[in-house]
């Protein structure tokens, strides 16, 4: 999918940050405030483990959520049906490639697909996928997995990064100097 195919809204937004099946509200609100900081869409697969509209992710997101586009699916299926054309990228301790080593400043819509906290992406769906699949370097000895929120942030931002922050704010100032 192109830039110039995309609605006014996705033309905003060239990376889309994808939830399976999310089960911690606190991470979700705190992807959420990441999602509206960086005009990314933020596109939830059901079922999730909590309600939406429970207290600890509002409270995680703040006073964001107006900010924010959130799409859901039913189904991961229904998910990969809807964003044909786009570039999927499924993020896995389960894969060779690393994220830095992906352009993601090739004019085309980047959808970022992050696990359950708890079990990840379903095996039979990434191995489908597999030539999908990006990983954040990390020592497996000492730890399972990184926090999704967190790795949320680092893939959102290197991409960004690589888009020359397009559409973000690189200089803020204080209240008092825009008054000088």
């Amino acid at each position: 999918m192109n830039i110039e195919e995309l609605s006014y809204q996705e033309e905003q937004s060239r990376n889309h940050v994808v939830l399976f099946e999310p089960q911690i509200p606190q991470n979700t609100g705190n992807i959420a405030r990441t999602c509206a900081a960086t005009n990314s869409p933020l596109h939830i697969i059901k079922p999730m483990g909590f309600p939406i509209d429970d207290r600890k992710m509002k409270r995680a997101g703040l006073d964001y959520w107006d900010k924010l586009d959130v799409r859901f699916y039913e189904s991961i299926e229904e998910f990969m049906e809807k964003v044909q054309g786009g570039r999927v990228h499924l993020i896995s301790k389960f894969a060779d490639k690393t994220y830095s080593d992906e352009s993601y400043d090739d004019g085309q819509v980047h959808y970022f697909v992050f696990g359950r906290e708890d079990k990840g992406l379903p095996e039979e769906f990434m191995r489908r996928h597999s030539e999908k699949a990006l990983r954040i370097p990390m020592n497996d000895e000492h730890v399972r997995s990184l926090n999704v929120s967190n790795t949320v942030c680092m893939i959102v931002y290197e991409a960004l990064r690589q888009q020359n922050f397009a559409g973000l704010d690189l200089v803020h100032t204080y209240e008092s100097d825009k008054l000088k």
